[in-house]
């Protein structure tokens, strides 16, 4: 259990960064579908983007594994605990599945994984019509999942800064240094 009260320095770092990655991505992945001309751009940015998240979640998991998170309040329902829990693991989930379902979703249509500086990713599955047809829109479902997910995870963080007021929120925003 972490004693301190708040989250450990690695998990508040890629907490804010990959908070920032991913409402990039959400922005980076509508602007891929209205705009023809900024396309070519936007899925530059998107495939590496996409890949970086999917590493990143799982250092994020192995350390949240070797700390883990601040206990909620014992004044918190047992359904809003809950919830808080299956939130935070479902985002883990979309987090992870994301890129590869992406990644899977361009192998199965014969597309290049282009990362930065030229580098090529492998297919990960076979090139098929029919698994593409059915991947690109579960990777279009579940960022619709992912940004409902990020918008109630959002919400919850505002709730326990401004209502509640119990130290949720600054166990994530800052070190325990300072006090809740």
């Amino acid at each position: 259990m972490n004693r301190y009260g708040h989250f450990d320095a690695l998990a508040r770092s890629l907490h804010w960064l990959m908070a920032a990655m991913i409402l990039a991505m959400l922005f980076i992945g509508a602007g891929m579908v209205v705009s023809l001309a900024w396309r070519p751009t936007l899925l530059a940015l998107h495939r590496p983007l996409g890949i970086a998240i999917g590493l990143l979640v799982i250092v994020r998991l192995v350390n949240r594994l070797r700390s883990p998170p601040p206990p909620l309040p014992s004044d918190l329902r047992a359904l809003q605990k809950f919830a808080a829990q299956a939130s935070h693991w479902l985002l883990y989930g979309l987090m992870f599945a994301m890129p590869l379902i992406g990644w899977s979703m361009l192998s199965a249509g014969g597309y290049p994984i282009v990362l930065l500086g030229g580098v090529h990713l492998p297919a990960i599955v076979p090139h098929s019509a029919g698994l593409y047809a059915l991947l690109r829109p579960a990777h279009t479902l579940l960022a619709y999942v992912l940004f409902a997910t990020v918008l109630g995870h959002l919400g919850a963080a505002l709730f326990h800064a401004w209502v509640r007021r119990d130290g949720v929120f600054s166990s994530m925003a800052r070190s325990g240094k300072g006090g809740r």
